[in-house]
Formats: C-alpha cells, structure tokens, sequence
C-alpha cells in the first residue's frame, strides 16, 4: 500500500509540466539538482543546532544578559503538597470556587491557604525574563546571521535584482552549492525549533507558534521537492531581514 500511495504521490504529470520527468533530474555533466531525499541532512543539522544553543546560551547569552542588567528573578515557592499538586498537575491551574472549598476539606488548610498555594505556583511556572532573553539573543543571532549568509549567496545573482529570472529554465534548474546549504541550514534551524518547543518558554500563542513551525518546515520541503529553489531563496532572505529585527526588539525590551 505504502508502495502505490509512495508511486501516486511522485508521478511525473504531478509534478512536471508535459515533456518533462524525473530523468531530467538526474544529475549529468557536472549538473546537479535537488533531490527529496537530500531533505534528511537538515535533521542531524538541527541536533548540532540544539547543542550550539545551549552553548550559546551559557557562554555568551547569559553574560550579555548580566551586562545588560537582566536578572533571574527569583520567587517564593509554594510548599509542597501533593494533594494541591495532582490537582494542579491533572485539573487546572485556577481553581474555582467550589474546587477550592473542596480542597481545603481534603488537605486541611483554609481557603486562604489554598489561594496563595495556587497563586505561587502559577509564578513558579511563570519564566524569567532571563530565560526569555537568552531565547530572543539565540534567534536574534541565527537570523541575523542567515540574513547576511543568504545576501551573500544571492548577491551576485540575477533573480535577486530581476523576478523573471527565477523562473528561467524552470523547472530543470541546476543546484548550486551555496542554495544546498542556505536550504539545509534554514530547514534544520526550524527543525531545532519543533524539537525545543517542549523547553522552550510557553507563551500565550504557544499553538499558532507550533503550527508556523510545521508550516515552514513543509513550505520549505515542498518548495526543495518542486524545484522552486530560487523563489525559496529570496523568500527566506525577506524572511529573515526583518525577524532579526523582532528578536533584537524583544531582547530590548526584556532589558529595559
């Protein structure tokens, strides 16, 4: 079954204008072109990703931090309880009214008590604005850095500067050295990011930020799979012009 679905979803009317087909794909002379399978290289690449964070992190995030006068902040912890925790843990995190009126018959402790226990384990959860920084600073820094790696590539390249040009040859367009990496590097950041996610800080728009996460790493599959390699470029290139700009605005604000 997975053989006909796999043979279905790679016919050649799919994905080739008439006259067009795999066999064209097929690297000859010196040429080479974009495979599906070269898409299993970014995985090893967001492992090495997620080991330079944390380095990043510890090494230089932190101390810019410090230097900028973001602190850990540090917060009463709420005494343990196990019978507040399981229902923290398995129930919710804001009790109502009859639950606390519950609660307090099982553990003994006023309604006051209760309040406070949950009020202080909300900001237990709660992350620090250093914590957040050191996430703004590492992404802040990766696009930063593939903004100027991306401008390299496409600087001296014609359908940087004229649109028309993306679509010359199209769709047998040879691959260069420089889009393999710009690809490679960029799916594996995003890939870093899915794995992270369950370390990362958990914010308000956790599930839109998850979905953006799958997007953009089929988005960029899909357009590696067509050949749309040159449009792929140029659009990762804007991508990245401005969002080194949102983190380097956060990074600001969590300092002050």
């Amino acid at each position: 079954m997975l053989s006909e679905l796999s043979d279905w979803f790679w016919q050649e009317r799919l994905w080739f204008p008439e006259g067009l087909g795999w066999a064209d794909l097929e690297d000859r002379d010196g040429r080479v072109y974009a495979k599906a399978r070269d898409l299993w290289v970014a995985l090893p690449i967001a492992l090495v990703f997620l080991i330079i964070r944390q380095i990043f992190e510890r090494t230089v995030a932190t101390p810019l931090a410090s230097l900028l006068g973001v602190k850990e902040t540090v917060r009463l912890r709420a005494p343990h309880n196990p019978t507040l925790e399981s229902f923290y843990c398995s129930v919710t995190k804001n009790p109502t009214q009859s639950s606390v009126w519950s609660l307090c018959k099982q553990t003994g402790c006023s309604e006051r008590q209760v309040q406070r226990w949950f009020r202080r384990r909300r900001n237990q959860d709660r992350p620090s604005l250093l914590k957040k920084f050191r996430e703004a600073s590492w992404r802040f820094t990766f696009y930063l850095l593939a903004f100027i790696g991306g401008l390299a590539a496409l600087i001296d390249k014609p359908w940087l500067y004229e649109l028309k040009e993306m679509w010359q040859g199209f769709p047998v367009l040879t691959l260069l050295p420089s889009q393999y990496w710009y690809y490679m590097i960029e799916l594996g950041f995003y890939g870093s990011l899915l794995f992270s996610v369950a370390s990362d800080v958990k914010r308000k728009d956790f599930k839109e930020q998850m979905v953006h996460h799958v997007a953009t790493i089929l988005l960029i599959s899909f357009s590696w799979c067509v050949n749309y390699i040159r449009a792929g470029t140029l659009i990762m290139l804007v991508h990245d012009s401005s969002d080194y700009f949102l983190e380097s605005a956060k990074m600001f604000n969590y300092a002050g």
